[in-house]
């Protein structure tokens, strides 16, 4: 049905009222038997996240991997007589931190390439530097000639050149390599010579359809630059070069995520035989943190029709939950979808530009009845209020066609949302439709967004405030590797949302530090249809735990970015501790 496409990617205190020490509030279940030592975790903020306010609980108590209790300290070390002693000493306890979308994948394969970040992430300030970046990385890791070189993570607008690196860059800096570099948003790059010429990309080539092969100016000559559906080649021939070392890089990336308090990962978009790969590892038991994995929707059909491809299940710590199709581009790289135009000058756009559609209506509403008909859950990347539009049509059309209500429980979930418009908010409450956010884009981008939107829109990104006035369980992401794997550093941008030269992005939509915290633990879980065992501190589920060296609620707001997790654990068991702290002190 559809052509194979190659995946890229106010400081809140807590008020006494709200202290879980209630007994109306604490969980318990029978004495529980003697089979494992427990363990009881007290003295520090240990906050459930079970309820509508901040609330705290003074212990809960672990045991085979379960929570078997959370409340009142004396009434746990009356319950448990086999029980280790685990003195928080101040710190603050939460549900271990669930991704709620990044790329686990490419996170893994940029070990394998050249880090172009701009700082903060990295130190290249110009194209000068991203050139001389290439040609050592060469060097020190003694890379042939003829042999492919990837760059990833550059950025044109925080170079000090402000545009793109053409071919003829890159050709002069590696002319014996094909090189290819990965634009930060995950949607475009640059290719040089001999990059371009074993894609097969020419002046005679076309532009495909959602894409756009850049020119030289006033030539039909590549300039090097290839945006969205046009990059695919390049970055699928990346991820066939790199796939070599996924086994190799595989733990390395876990201790990644974990060293940032995730005891759940997402990979964001993952073809069949990615999918065959971290299936493998799982049933190796080479698992540390429970892994996620979101179908490429180019594989749709045929998953739904293989007997032996399962959704929602997991196996070994490793399941596929559903279904991720891409709807439009980035809005820092001028490609996402609006229903106004950019206010600034669009390469290879005269007029009117108001960026690219991935997919026309009708694609995308045949997507939505195939995986709706199945019960398939459906992540869907849309930045632009445009696209969700088009998005909103597909859910409708789907509906109508399949005479199911326009309200089921299916958790549909547009991921970014970023220039989502209040009454498409409205609607997704109405559809029982949830966004996953990305308020990263208000540190990172949100200069760029005012340029490029306007101050109105670009104030309205990400509205997790709004969101929950409405009663949409929103989350809130890293898209990792577009932006670092820092749940901390998401809760700061949802909190302040100042930009990177110190603005306010949007006061109005300043989330608390406790609704920036329920969108990576609660409602995290709610997207993933884990409410029932995750996401929260309560009886049966499991033991999932992130320490923090500070209480992300009591901190000054600006501070949130610098605590430091302490320990992550993982249905009990410690999987990454910080070499200068402890968790607490066992007895």
């Amino acid at each position: 049905m559809l052509k194979k496409i190659i995946p890229t990617i106010v400081s809140l205190g807590l008020l006494a009222g709200c202290n879980s020490n209630v007994e109306n509030t604490v969980s318990v279940e029978p004495k529980a038997t003697k089979v494992t030592k427990a363990h009881l975790y007290y003295n520090g903020d240990i906050i459930p996240m079970n309820t509508h306010q901040p609330s705290t609980v003074e212990a809960v108590v672990e045991q085979g991997g379960k929570i078997v209790y959370v409340g009142n300290l004396e009434k746990a070390k009356d319950q448990f007589t086999d029980i280790e002693q685990v003195d928080l000493k101040g710190k603050t306890l939460l549900p271990g931190f669930i991704d709620p979308h990044s790329h686990f994948g490419m996170v893994s394969n940029t070990m394998g390439q050249v880090d172009l970040n701009s700082p903060p992430v990295g130190n290249i300030s110009n194209i000068e530097q991203m050139l001389a970046a290439l040609v050592a990385y060469k060097k020190n890791n003694n890379i042939a000639d003829g042999e492919w070189l990837y760059g990833w993570g550059y950025d044109e607008s925080q170079l000090t050149d402000k545009r793109h690196p053409t071919k003829m860059e890159l050709d002069k800096a590696l002319p014996n390599n094909p090189v290819y570099i990965q634009h930060a948003s995950g949607h475009m790059g640059v290719a040089n010579s001999l990059a371009l010429e074993k894609m097969q990309v020419s002046a005679e080539t076309k532009n495909p359809e959602g894409g756009m092969i850049a020119r030289l100016p006033n030539s039909s000559e590549p300039s090097g630059l290839v945006q969205e559906t046009a990059m695919y080649p390049f970055v699928g021939h990346m991820l066939q070069v790199l796939n070599s070392k996924q086994a190799e890089f595989f733990d390395q990336t876990q201790d990644f995520y974990a060293e940032k308090g995730i005891t759940t990962a997402q990979d964001g978009m993952t073809d069949r035989e990615a999918i065959r790969f971290f299936q493998s590892q799982a049933d190796q038991g080479r698992l540390k943190i429970d892994l996620v994995s979101l179908a490429g929707f180019s594989e749709l059909e045929s998953n739904l029709k293989d007997s032996d491809f399962k959704f929602k299940d997991y196996k070994n710590g490793f399941k596929v939950q559903g279904t991720k199709i891409i709807a439009d581009g980035s809005p820092q790289g001028k490609t996402a979808y609006f229903t106004q135009p950019y206010l600034t000058q669009v390469e290879g756009c005269d007029k009117d530009c108001t960026g690219l559609p991935s997919l026309s209506q009708d694609t995308l509403n045949d997507l939505f009845k195939l995986a709706y008909q199945a019960d398939n859950q459906l992540f869907i990347h849309a930045n632009g209020d445009a696209s969700i539009d088009m998005i909103l049509k597909a859910h409708e059309y789907a509906a109508e066609a399949l005479q199911q209500p326009l309200d089921k429980d299916r958790r549909t979930v547009v991921i970014h949302s970023q220039f989502v418009r209040p009454d498409q908010l409205q609607t997704f409450k109405k559809y029982h439709i949830e966004p996953s956010f990305f308020t990263n884009h208000a540190y990172f981008w949100g200069d760029v967004h005012i340029e490029n939107l306007g101050k109105k829109r670009a104030e309205f990104l990400s509205p997790i405030v709004s969101a929950d006035k409405l009663g949409l369980k929103y989350t809130n992401h890293s898209d990792a590797t577009v932006t670092p794997t820092d749940p901390i550093f998401t809760l700061w941008t949802a909190v302040n949302r100042v930009s990177r030269s110190g603005k306010v992005i949007g006061s109005e939509q300043k989330a608390s530090p406790y609704q920036a915290l329920k969108s990576i633990t609660s409602h995290a879980a709610y997207q993933l249809f884990e409410e029932d065992s995750k996401g929260t501190l309560e009886v049966g589920k499991v033991a999932d735990f992130v320490v923090l060296e500070k209480n992300p609620l009591t901190v000054k707001p600006m501070q949130i970015r610098d605590i430091k997790v302490v320990t992550t654990i993982k249905n009990g068991k410690p999987i990454y501790q910080a070499k200068s702290m402890n968790e607490g002190q066992r007895q």
